[in-house]
This record gives structure tokens, C-alpha cells and sequence, in this order.
């Protein structure tokens, strides 16, 4: 690979020249394929013995692959059994499950698409934990929306807006995640266009963009609240100067976190700065690079005026225009008792009672582009099932008549085609299942079956390659 000559200039120093040249070596080679089960949906599966290469070391739902299987052509992607994301960056595991907060948590992933570190978060924050998974980028958050959608959590809110909105809206959060844009030299191996877009202009221009996104976030962090800090590049200063002044400037301890010698996990670069940092390089570790920090904001957690304001609006009554309705959509989820139904214009959601005042600060004065579970659009006094209630870990399964689908016909569906009902089939919002997990639904009308699947997520090519290999067994 031919690296810029400023970089190299910049970098081979910092690195020494035995750890230059195994990265460089690395560089020529395949990046590692790697996914992570979802614990909500893929309960006691793997990846099959033929296609497994092992266990990512520091997350238990990781595994990483021999080969790279077409994943577009994996129903079960689209259902969310797993998501298809880089080594490295499931380092976010380890961390929570060492610094976790104790009881239920409010965490904010600030720079979250496409999806990957805010699944895995998600996966570990216990039950009645709020995550706000948040892009700057409209485009991305959509993207984002799509893919917290398909992993099935209800405790989700998916939010399109700069730090200093979040900061003005008043919410508080006990752990903030965020991985900022940075320069990508880690991603040099994996995205060939980052290497023509790097220069040092645009690592000067990342490192006061980092600065200021972390100090318009601060005051959102609960005193005593968890920040993790990642970027995916290498040099020292988008990465151990931005940790110093994190801490001296804004005021933080650096936390250490537990790691195995046997992992090759590179530590600081950086003169004088002693501080715990974890720095992941191609050819020492098996991912892509990636700079991770641990810090927790001085100050005892306590609650703040505005945590005190949310809970005083807990006993607000619920949104009026729900007795309008004709169907009470949470029969359609398994724990009822725990959820409100809320209308939003046209559309309407299911929102956990844990954090209803959240949402109402969220909706109030931020981009809200999901939240909770969506439970459908209303249509006169009807409500047409929405995709999310669909992929929920929450939906009943007896909530909709089902049909089970073949692996062609599934691709077909994903492909939103028209795809035949068998006879005896109910009327209505029919679920389409494959390998008995949920896609989506079709609305059989008696003499056709109207595809649901949102257009925007689907299947675009209309060719199967041959020789597709499903991932899990």
C-alpha cells in the first residue's frame, strides 16, 4: 500500500521501527471479517463450523469469520441475529462490563452510524436502560435508525442533532460514547479512499473538531459519569493530547481497563503522558486501528435539577389523542404493563414507562427519527403495523398469524417483491417469518399479498450470486 509521505514522516517515529513494520506488512494483507451475535434474538446460536474462524478475545458475542460471506444475502442479517462489525471497534464490551455504572443506566452514543458500537452497547446495558444512539449526518441517521431498529431493543432512541442541541435539550446521561471523526488512519487497510483523503491539514482540522465536540457534550455528562473516547486513528494528537485535555481542562480521571497481555494491545505513544490508553494497530491485533480512553467526570454522581424536573413529569397524564384509536397496540407486545402508547401525528409508538420523560425531553427540542418500539401509522381508526414492531424482541408471538418462508422466496421478500401466500392463509397483517424469525409483514387481500417491507431497506440487486453461504447455524 503506498501511505502518504507525510504520514509516514509522522508516524514510523511514534511507532518504532519494529512496530512500522509489522503494521506495514499488515497493511498488505486482508482485513479480518468479523460479526457479533445479538443476544436478544440469536439465543444459542453461532456461526457455522465451516465458516467460523474463532472468538473475538474482548466480546463474548464476537466471532470472527474464515471468509467474507455476501451478508446482503443472509435473511437472517436482515432479521438481526448479528451485525457485521470490525473487531476492534467491540472493544466498547469490555469496557462497559467493567465500568458500567451499577442499576439502570442513561447512556448517549454521540457519533453512532452506522450502528456498530451502539448495538454492542446496547446488548450490554441493563434491562430498562435508556441508550440515545445519535448522527450528526441526516443520510447516516438514517442508516443508523434502520440498524438499532433490526437489533429489537425498545430502549432505543435514534436522534439526528449536533452535541450542543443535546447539551440544550436537558437530557443527562451516566456514560457518553463518543467516537469522534478523526483523520481515519486506522482505516487505511479496509477503505483504500482513506488513504488519498489524509493529510496533516485535515488531522489538525480533526483534533479542534474533537476538542469541541467533547466540550459542547461535558455538561451533559452527570458528574461522576462515564466518557469513552475512541477515535479510529492513530497519531498522538487526535488521541493522547485530546485524553490530556479532557482531563486537565474539563476535569477527568483516565480509568484503566483490564486486558490480557496475549491481546498485543498497544498502549500510549505519547512522551510524558503515562495515562491508560488502549491502541489497537493491524498486525499486533487482529481488527483495524482504533484509540480508545476511559474517563469519569470529577464530581460525586447525584442528580441534577433537570434528572429532579423529569421525574416530577412522570405523573402527567397520557396523550389524549390515544382513546381516539381504535386498536390498543401494546396487546401486540409481550409485556404490556410496561409500555405507553404514544401519537405522534400519524405515527405511533410504544415507549417504555421507564423512560417516558426522556422521550417528552428528547421529542421537545430534538430530531427524534425512532424511538421505542413504532407501532404503526394510523389510517383512519386503523393502525398499519410498522416494520419495528415486526423486528422487536418484544412482539407477542401470537400477536399476528405468521408465514414461514424458503430461503428464495425470503430473498424475494427482502427484495420487496410480490411474493405468493399458501392457500388458507388469513386475511390481513400476515408476519413474515424465515427460519422462524421475523422480516417483516404482508397484507393479504384474498387475490394478492401486499409486500410491507420498507422500500428504502430493500435488497436493490435483482442477482443471487451462486454458492451463498448462510452464517449462523
Amino acid at each position: 500500500m503506498q501511505l502518504p509521505e507525510d504520514f509516514i514522516k509522522q508516524t514510523r517515529p511514534l511507532f518504532g521501527d519494529e512496530l512500522w513494520q509489522t503494521f506495514t506488512q499488515a497493511l498488505d494483507g486482508q482485513p479480518p471479517v468479523s460479526i457479533r451475535l445479538n443476544p436478544a434474538k440469536a439465543t444459542g446460536m453461532a456461526p457455522k463450523d465451516d465458516i467460523s474462524d474463532g472468538r473475538v478475545p474482548w466480546c463474548a458475542e464476537g466471532y470472527y469469520l474464515r471468509e467474507r460471506p455476501n451478508f446482503t444475502f443472509d435473511p437472517l442479517m436482515h432479521a438481526g441475529l448479528y451485525y457485521v462489525q470490525e473487531a476492534s471497534s467491540m472493544f466498547i464490551d469490555r469496557v462497559l462490563r467493567q465500568h458500567m455504572p451499577e442499576g439502570t443506566v442513561r447512556m448517549l452514543d454521540l457519533c453512532a452510524a452506522p450502528g456498530g458500537k451502539s448495538s454492542a452497547a446496547r446488548a450490554v446495558l441493563p434491562p430498562g436502560s435508556l441508550l440515545v444512539s445519535n448522527e450528526p449526518i441526516r443520510t447516516r441517521a438514517q442508516i443508523l435508525a434502520e440498524n438499532m431498529i433490526k437489533q429489537g431493543s425498545p430502549d432505543v432512541i435514534v436522534t439526528n442533532n449536533y452535541a450542543k442541541d443535546i447539551t440544550r435539550s436537558k437530557l443527562t446521561f451516566d456514560v457518553v460514547l463518543a467516537d469522534v471523526p478523526c483523520s481515519g488512519e486506522g482505516m487505511f487497510r479496509k477503505d483504500e479512499g482513506a488513504v488519498g483523503e489524509w493529510s496533516l491539514q485535515n488531522v489538525d482540522k480533526c483534533w479542534r473538531l474533537q476538542r469541541e465536540i467533547i466540550t459542547d457534550i461535558w455538561p451533559a455528562l452527570r458528574q461522576g459519569g462515564l466518557l469513552v473516547y475512541s477515535t479510529c486513528t492513530f497519531n498522538t494528537h487526535e488521541d493522547e493530547e485530546n485524553v490530556r485535555f479532557i482531563a486537565e481542562e474539563l476535569g477527568a480521571d483516565v480509568l484503566s481497563v483490564k486486558t490480557d497481555e496475549g491481546l498485543h494491545i498497544v498502549g500510549s505513544l505519547l512522551k510524558g503522558f503515562s495515562e491508560p490508553v488502549y491502541r489497537f494497530i493491524p498486525g499486533m491485533t487482529r481488527g483495524e486501528g482504533l484509540f480508545v480512553a476511559v474517563l469519569r467526570k470529577h464530581g460525586e454522581s447525584s442528580e441534577t435539577k433537570a434528572l429532579r424536573k423529569e421525574k416530577k413529569l412522570k405523573n402527567r397524564k397520557g396523550n389524549k389523542t390515544e382513546s381516539l384509536l381504535k386498536t390498543d397496540t401494546t396487546r401486540w407486545i409481550s409485556t404490556p404493563d410496561d409500555f405507553t402508547q404514544v401519537v405522534d401525528g400519524q405515527t405511533v409508538r410504544l415507549i417504555p414507562k421507564a423512560w417516558l420523560t426522556d422521550y417528552e425531553l428528547a421529542k421537545k427540542s430534538l430530531n427524534v427519527i425512532a424511538a421505542g418500539i413504532t407501532a404503526g401509522e394510523i389510517k383512519g381508526k386503523d393502525i398499519i403495523p410498522d416494520e419495528s414492531i415486526a423486528l422487536s424482541a418484544e412482539l407477542r408471538a401470537d400477536a399476528f398469524p405468521s408465514v414461514e418462508l424458503d430461503y428464495a422466496s425470503a430473498i424475494g421478500y427482502l427484495r420487496r417483491e410480490p411474493v405468493p401466500l399458501s392457500e388458507g392463509t388469513p386475511r390481513g397483517t400476515v408476519l413474515i417469518k424465515y427460519r422462524n424469525h421475523a422480516l417483516g409483514f404482508m397484507k393479504n387481500i384474498g387475490t394478492r399479498a401486499n409486500n410491507l417491507y420498507p422500500a428504502e431497506w430493500k435488497i436493490r440487486s435483482g442477482y443471487t450470486p451462486e454458492g451463498i453461504k448462510e452464517v449462523l447455524g
